[in-house]
């Protein structure tokens, strides 16, 4: 998932990668999750200690991409690749980071209803081989058939996956059966980055993630900055919202970053576990939480429940505020996030 946001005025410089020397210290990455992230302090700490700070983001980050690849195998660890390859085997030791992090989606399955589901794997390969194909040559683009998603959802239960916590072993009980965490991993990774900058006492510090918003304390005079949602009707010239944030991370799903059109029709990469095709329900959630996870999860999550059942879910939250865009550029949100909204 993409996370489609635009920081503002002192933040202005980060869409054209700029770093100017008025400007905060920043760093560019592009090794993580496929995506380009950017770390910046506004703290004024010395160049020693922002070196300091960003190679400790930077190995934490570079460890969650390998753990969660499921395309790519690392020499010495068990990933997600290893355990989708394996799937039907025999149970896998794996790092302990792991067995937490398919422990904490296990519990977004339980509380989202199943919307948020890692193991929605082989429905989502269908749809990335078709993405894919379309891509490299559009005149060629095609929809599955919808037999093959139904076959694949029948390997999908969550229950198919085994944790041992004892031992230190995963499995995937079904050889059909594959994790897929693009809907919560980045935003999980992002999130064990900020714990750590807070555990080093840093603050005034932004992550932007391949768009993963997670925000460490305010700004160095205690107000928070100012983020926009990108307009779904025109996301590269146009916002729908500009919120004032801090300490806290934004996360948004959208239908307008990754797709292909077949007949006319674009068919986005947020699939409704429901129905297996792309979810219609919004163009756009936008999550503020102070979990990047959960943030990263919900966004996913959201996009593809009612409008009702959505403020159902996180009115028993707390400490959740959400803005959805309608098709027709309607925006609704939580009143926690119309306190945010600057515009």
């Amino acid at each position: 998932m993409f996370c489609l946001l635009g920081l503002l005025a002192s933040f202005a410089g980060c869409s054209q990668n700029e770093v100017k020397p008025t400007d905060p210290m920043g760093k560019v990455y592009f090794n993580w999750f496929d995506t380009v992230s950017y770390v910046y302090s506004y703290a004024g700490d010395p160049a020693e200690r922002f070196e300091e700070l960003s190679a400790g983001i930077s190995g934490i980050l570079t460890e969650y991409h390998q753990l969660f690849d499921i395309y790519h195998e690392y020499s010495g660890i068990n990933n997600l690749c290893t355990i989708n390859r394996l799937a039907g085997g025999d149970p896998l030791p794996v790092d302990p980071k792991l067995i937490e992090f398919l422990r904490y989606a296990e519990d977004l399955y339980a509380r989202t209803d199943g919307e948020m589901n890692i193991l929605l794997g082989p429905v989502l390969k269908i749809w990335h081989d078709h993405r894919t194909a379309a891509t490299e040559d559009p005149s060629a683009a095609s929809l599955p058939a919808q037999e093959a998603l139904d076959e694949a959802n029948l390997h999908t239960d969550f229950s198919l996956l085994e944790i041992d916590e004892e031992r230190g072993t995963v499995r995937l009980t079904d050889p059909n059966a594959a994790i897929d965490v693009g809907a919560l991993g980045k935003g999980y990774a992002t999130e064990k980055a900020a714990l750590y900058l807070e555990a080093q006492g840093a603050a005034s510090y932004v992550l932007n993630i391949g768009g993963n918003i997670r925000i460490v304390g305010t700004k160095p005079d205690g107000t928070g900055w100012r983020t926009a949602v990108k307009d779904p009707e025109d996301p590269e010239n146009s916002y729908a919202a500009i919120l004032d944030i801090a300490d806290t991370a934004c996360v948004t799903s959208g239908d307008y970053e990754r797709f292909f059109a077949v007949a006319g029709k674009q068919y986005h990469h947020i699939i409704d576990p429901d129905t297996l095709w792309p979810a219609e329900q919004f163009a756009s959630v936008t999550i503020i939480t102070r979990d990047s996870g959960l943030a990263d999860a919900l966004s996913t999550a959201l996009f593809c429940m009612s409008y009702e059942d959505g403020l159902a879910l996180v009115s028993g939250m707390g400490g959740v505020e959400v803005l959805w865009i309608d098709h027709d550029g309607t925006l609704r949100y939580t009143e926690g996030m119309k306190a945010l909204m600057t515009n």
